[in-house]
């Protein structure tokens, strides 16, 4: 193909391959003309709602682990000619090298190369073991939260973090001094577990925690600002059967199953 189109459409070493931009473009375009070639022999033969094929997902380790899988089941079930590759990774991918088909992503999505659809937003508290506060009684305020041992989760917050008051909106910016940082939502649990310190985590994450004693809600009437949860996947003329019905089926059980893990 190289030949043929007289351009470079991989930049090769001893170690590694990548696509150069002339060989994202022809990556793009063919794509686009599998896709369109896929989908007219169903069409043809009246058969569009039933997509088969692999789809390629790329999911929030915690979120993949856990809260995600449930949704994935019923998709599974209900379009059996599709197979699913779940890959767990934090971070927008490369939908172009890496073939990824959607991704599901927890915060803000600046990308305008991509169609971004909010389906929820995942509530955050401060939590932390018994054993960090010793004798004390559960702070109520976020002023006396200052001096406490913190646990940062580095996606999200390192030195500070900001809490809103639920009955009326107000905001206090807390300035905080880790004692542990971390990328990692999993990791951020597991020290607090351990008694290193107060964090902010997810709701749902803690949810049996706080109902099992082994972590505590403090200053439950604030909260950190919740995190919206993204479906994106790239701009296209054309999406696959099972593309188009992932999305569906996302819109539609995401959110209850967020919300539901959040009440708990």
């Amino acid at each position: 193909m190289e030949r043929s189109l007289g351009l470079p459409l991989l930049q090769r070493s001893t170690h590694t391959m990548k696509l150069t931009e002339d060989g994202e473009r022809c990556f793009e375009r063919a794509k686009a003309l599998l896709a369109n070639l896929e989908a007219f022999d169903p069409d043809m033969r009246g058969d569009r709602d039933q997509p088969d094929g692999t789809l390629r997902v790329v999911v929030p380790h915690a979120f993949g682990q856990h809260q995600l899988v449930e949704p994935l089941a019923d998709y599974l079930r209900r379009y059996p000619r599709v197979s699913v590759e779940w890959l767990l990774h934090d971070g927008s991918p490369n939908f172009i090298a890496d073939g990824i088909d959607c991704a599901l992503l927890v915060g803000a999505v600046a990308d305008p190369a991509v169609v971004a659809i909010r389906l929820t937003e995942v509530p955050r508290i401060v939590a932390a073991a018994p054993s960090v506060l010793g004798r004390a009684a559960p702070p109520a305020h976020p002023s006396d939260l200052a001096d406490m041992p913190w646990l940062a989760l580095r996606t999200y917050y390192r030195d500070a973090i900001t809490l809103t008051r639920s009955s009326d909106g107000q905001r206090i910016e807390l300035a905080i001094r880790p004692r542990m940082s971390t990328d990692s939502l999993v990791a951020l649990r597991s020290a607090a577990l351990m008694g290193l310190g107060v964090c902010v985590a997810s709701s749902w994450l803690v949810a049996d925690d706080l109902a099992q004693g082994r972590l505590l809600h403090l200053a439950p009437s604030w909260q950190a600002d919740p995190l919206p949860l993204h479906l994106v996947y790239p701009h296209a003329r054309f999406y696959p059967a099972r593309l188009r019905r992932f999305i569906e089926a996302m819109r539609a059980s995401v959110p209850a199953v967020v919300d539901g893990a959040a009440a708990r």
